[in-house]
């Protein structure tokens, strides 16, 4: 063979499913010994193994007076038709002398659910998956985790001829994750992982492409400053994420948040370098800061966001001038010695220099309401002495044509 015809992994993915099923399905693989396994709502019946075929036997529940409502024997078998979570318990069953022929422990649960898987990877060449049951079935679990590449070079091709099947390694002491080392970035991968208790098994097939699940870790190492004589600036920086490998071809871009402590709003700024200078920072208030990372091509999601660093902006001198020098004021009228007698005079708390200003503000006020009265008044003279102008011209040139008309002319005269 060459290479596997379409669809031999899913058929491989069915076969290693079945088979761990009908391995692990044996009760000694799965516990002590004399444990049957039941699913809930089904009959269940529990064999005395040790009786003579025929022998009349009786069957007990350790703990209870009477075995569950609806048993019955059948041949010297108990059955215990549409078995519950409460039919759970230790049976024995008993010759007719009452000696003890056999014990066994029952326990019931459900077939496995289809497990809910997602894959991350914190690096370029690495990446896990987590699962998590989809039913609770009451049983003891087991998973089986593989992986495949689907497309393959020519070379690989010859190299696996199953298709480059491989384990994505569990580890004891992170339960429910796999991992797969020596990943390529650009290549994608059939993840399966199949859930498998006592009565049976399913799976989950995931198709992961690096780009896609590439989450870095969040950054380390940061440390926030104040800058000397400047009140509203921060100086920040940080280290790339251990677990990020050190390759000038795989970097990263950071984006950094902070705010004052009293404050919920988040200002957010993005870089590549690994500081950063606020510059619009609160001057005497305390800042929190945080950063993140994603890849520097824009794949993949941003990290989680680091653990936060506080620090406090310089003040500026003239405010810590001003500040303190009502702290002084302050402290002064606090040192001052109480009367002794109560003032039955009411306490004038003004100004002379304030009432001063009031009275130059009034006679500054009354000058030009007079000035434009006086104005207004003016201007309404001038009008009406106008308009007695206007009207008179007219009567004078009347009496001076009828003047006119009365003398005699030249011709008369001679």
């Amino acid at each position: 063979m060459r290479s596997p015809v379409p669809g031999l992994g899913t058929v491989m993915v069915f076969l290693a499913a079945a088979l761990a099923s009908a391995s692990l399905a044996v009760p000694e693989g799965w516990g002590e010994e004399g444990v049957q396994y039941g699913q809930v709502g089904t009959d269940v019946t529990l064999s005395c193994t040790g009786a003579h075929a025929g022998s009349p036997v009786q069957w007990r529940r350790a703990g209870a007076a009477a075995l569950p409502a609806g048993s019955a024997m059948r041949q010297g078998a108990l059955v215990l038709p549409h078995a519950s979570l409460a039919t759970t318990g230790t049976y024995s069953c008993h010759g007719e002398d009452g000696g003890l022929l056999h014990a066994v422990s029952l326990r019931l649960g459900h077939l496995p659910g289809v497990p809910f898987v997602s894959c991350r990877a914190s690096d370029y060449e690495n990446f896990s998956c987590s699962w998590t049951s989809s039913v609770e079935t009451f049983l003891p679990t087991r998973y089986i985790t593989t992986y495949r590449k689907k497309s393959l070079t020519g070379e690989e091709k010859r190299r696996n001829k199953n298709g480059h099947v491989g384990l994505c390694l569990q580890d004891p002491s992170r339960p429910g994750t796999c991992t797969v080392h020596r990943s390529e970035f650009w290549s994608s991968y059939r993840l399966n992982i199949t859930e498998v208790n006592p009565l049976g098994s399913s799976f989950r097939l995931l198709d992961v492409t690096m780009q896609a699940i590439i989450k870095p870790d969040p950054p380390e190492g940061l440390v926030v400053e104040p800058i000397p004589l400047a009140p509203r600036r921060l100086h920040v920086s940080w280290k790339y994420p251990s677990s990020w490998p050190k390759e000038p071809h795989f970097q990263l871009r950071f984006r950094l948040q902070y705010r004052p402590v009293i404050h919920r709003s988040w200002s957010v700024v993005e870089t590549v370098n690994l500081s950063e200078v606020i510059t619009d920072a609160f001057a005497g208030l305390e800042h929190v800061v945080q950063v993140g990372a994603k890849d520097f091509l824009d794949a993949g999601n941003w990290s989680e966001w680091s653990a936060e660093a506080r620090a406090t902006p310089v003040k500026d001198p003239a405010t810590a001038a001003s500040e303190e020098t009502t702290t002084d004021a302050s402290l002064e009228s606090l040192a001052e010695e109480p009367s002794p007698a109560p003032n039955p005079e009411p306490i004038n708390r003004s100004d002379p220099l304030e009432k001063m200003a009031i009275l130059v503000s009034l006679g500054i006020f009354a000058f030009f309401v007079l000035a434009a009265v006086l104005v207004i008044t003016i201007l309404i003279w001038l009008r009406v002495r106008k308009h007695g102008k206007d009207e008179t011209k007219p009567h004078n040139f009347l009496i001076a044509a009828t003047h006119s008309k009365s003398l005699p002319t030249e011709a008369q005269i001679l």
